[in-house]
């Protein structure tokens, strides 16, 4: 299948993607915040750079796209234009967030992914569903 956007036009279209601060991430962080939830953002000092950072509860959450990261769900498709540069960039990526995962774990970290399969596409209740479910995982490891 041959791409229907010029060379030029997928570039623009590409370099609008957020790398930070995603609706998905916004959502995430409103939700812990409102469950009363203190976090801190872009764990800079941390392998990885964590989108959120729970230092009370030794735990760091990543908010993950599921196409740029790989998740194996619907929302992942490979794209048949240049799917071996695309299968290579998405390897490493997946291979990055397991070195990332096990640095992470070896500090004394909890890691938490947030996939965006889980909130995208879903009901106002059914996303406040899973901000509930995330908020008590994180209450049960209170030190």
């Amino acid at each position: 299948m041959v791409d229907s956007l010029t060379p030029e036009q997928r570039s623009a279209q590409m370099s609008r993607i957020r790398g930070s601060n995603t609706k998905l991430e916004v959502l995430v962080r409103k939700g812990l915040h409102a469950r009363g939830l203190r976090y801190r953002l872009g764990g800079a000092k941390l392998p990885g750079r964590p989108d959120i950072v729970l230092p009370k509860y030794r735990t760091v959450v990543f908010v993950h796209g599921c196409f740029w990261h790989g998740h194996d769900c619907p929302l992942y498709r490979l794209p048949k234009t240049r799917p071996e540069f695309w299968a290579d960039k998405i390897g490493k990526n997946r291979t990055r967030d397991q070195r990332v995962t096990s640095e992470l774990e070896a500090m004394g970290w909890r890691v938490l992914t947030v996939w965006e399969c889980s909130l995208r596409g879903k009901t106002a209740t059914e996303q406040a569903s899973f901000l509930d479910h995330l908020a008590e995982t994180l209450h049960q490891t209170a030190h």
